[in-house]
């Protein structure tokens, strides 16, 4: 039996022992019942409910008094309250931490979304700057509206002369994942369109690397998994492999970019970064896969939830249509196959659409932080230096406390005031997270997925094959619909839209 084998076999019985050693070690507490939230959150519990995370914390948080339990892994809220200290209040009390930025350091380096203090400050304020800039916004509609006219549309069209069944998720995160290369560094991979041979090794090279980061998140020890990258063998072996082509990729992108910055630089974050300062290649290079990264399926998770969602509401499909018919009605000239920056913007029923889709189905489901010094929650939960703190978005969207005794139901009137949309407390709604990292590109993200969802629906008549079953979130990094979501969709009779 070679080296490798013996490790394969050594590593889980090694994680097996530490753990029943820490259990066995543990101080003795008072006396507690079988169905006691302790026990409810032990590492048993764990183990047992590990293919149902999401909805097991849900229901643990559910049954607490303060809406916070602390569990085998961590303390875990879905109070406002403790979002809030944690998010604004604490913020500096609660980074992301070693054992995540740890995990994440081979793939994102010192990006914005993988740093803490200063270095993570002075990414965020130069970012800030470019996102809160109208060049950026424009540069970002006018990209996706280029990918769904020129791609999306087509391979839309064909299918309903052909009869064809897609997966709706699939060709959406091949759109964002396109697109989200075009607002980060100006260069088009072709997923949508049929891939260049730099394109599809970047593209899978990127998926099979996130897909290895995450699997470091199932190991109780860093230990494990470390030792293996050390060692160079199983899931460690690939991701080093996955992880060199992405960055060779990014690297030839940011040197391109910086040769062609005598000629001119565009309106990508890449050239607003080269633009600000003379900034190191590593640290662009980190900078734009963390960006590519934070951007690439969030949206198209989003609508893909979307679209299975109104399916089961034809009133709000109805809702919808009429307010894209609305907002067409107002322009003095024929129409375009896609939409201006107003006309989205005008759109505030789509909008509480896709609000409410977040709410029910946040992209990042389960958020964690690392407490840097003991601290109390606002509800009397004592967390003890270094010990993790989540907070479940998901849980706190199924919450009657925070929205109601229809909180599980699919409402977007819910955020609306005499049919204009009003956003929510951030910390009741944190799915943009909320305090000193809100998420720069909310309202990037709004534009790209109202412009997608009314072009399509304009167009097209999108049925959800057995719309009737249940979806079943799949949660690795980003909640996906388990299985994808076929679709049969045909063309809806124009009514003065060009064609793509």
């Amino acid at each position: 039996m070679d080296l490798s084998s013996v490790l394969y076999l050594a590593l889980p019985l090694s994680v097996l022992a530490l753990t029943i050693l820490y259990l066995s070690h543990r101080r003795p507490g008072p006396a507690k019942q079988p169905n006691s939230a302790a026990r409810a959150g032990s590492f048993y519990e764990l183990m047992k409910n590990s293919h149902r995370i999401l909805d097991w914390t849900a229901e643990l948080l559910a049954a607490s008094p303060t809406g916070t339990v602390t569990t085998f892994m961590g303390v875990v809220t879905s109070n406002p309250s403790n979002v809030e200290h944690i998010l604004k209040n604490r913020f500096d009390n609660y980074p992301k931490g070693d054992r995540s930025t740890t995990i994440l350091a081979d793939f994102l380096g010192r990006g914005i979304f993988n740093s803490d203090g200063d270095h993570w400050k002075l990414q965020r304020k130069t970012a800030s700057l470019e996102f809160n800039t109208k060049t950026i916004r424009t540069f970002v509609l006018h990209n996706i509206r280029r990918e769904v006219a020129g791609c999306l549309l087509p391979i839309l069209a064909a299918a309903a002369a052909a009869g064809e069944v897609l997966d709706l998720q699939d060709l959406l995160e091949r759109l964002a994942f396109d697109n989200v290369c075009k607002v980060a560094f100006n260069e088009d991979p072709g997923r949508l369109a049929g891939d260049t041979d730099q394109g599809r090794e970047f593209a899978n090279a990127f998926e099979e690397a996130t897909n290895l980061v995450v699997q470091r998140y199932r190991h109780p020890f860093l230990f494990s998994w470390k030792l293996q990258r050390f060692l160079g063998i199983g899931s460690e072996k690939l991701l080093k492999e996955k992880i060199a082509t992405v960055h060779r990729f990014a690297m030839r992108v940011v040197r391109a970019k910086k040769r062609a910055e005598a000629r001119g630089l565009g309106d990508d974050l890449l050239s607003r970064f080269i633009a600000e300062a003379d900034y190191s290649d590593e640290f662009l290079r980190d900078i734009i896969i963390s960006f590519v990264l934070a951007g690439r399926d969030t949206t198209s998770a989003t609508l893909t939830w979307f679209f299975w969602l109104i399916s089961t509401r034809p009133d709000v499909k109805n809702r919808i249509m009429d307010e894209i018919r609305s907002v067409r009605s107002k322009k003095q000239k024929p129409a375009e196959a896609t939409f201006t920056l107003d006309e989205v913007r005008n759109m505030d029923y789509l909008h509480a659409a896709l609000s409410e889709t977040l709410r029910l189905y946040p992209p990042v489901p389960l958020q964690t932080r690392e407490c840097a010094a003991d601290d109390v929650l606002p509800d009397g939960t004592k967390v003890s230096k270094g010990r993790p703190v989540m907070y479940s978005s998901f849980a706190m969207g199924r919450t009657e406390r925070i929205w109601g005794k229809d909180c599980r139901e699919f409402k977007p009137e819910r955020w609306l005031e005499n049919g204009v949309f009003q956003p929510k407390n951030p910390f009741r709604f944190p799915v943009f997270h909320a305090g000193p990292r809100m998420c720069l590109g909310k309202d990037m993200a709004y534009i790209q997925m109202k412009a997608v969802a009314a072009t399509v629906m304009e167009r097209f008549e999108v049925e959800v094959v057995d719309r009737e079953k249940e979806r079943e979130p799949d949660f690795t990094m980003i909640l996906r619909v388990k299985g994808g979501l076929p679709v049969r969709v045909r063309e809806r009779p124009a009514e003065g839209v060009l064609a793509a």
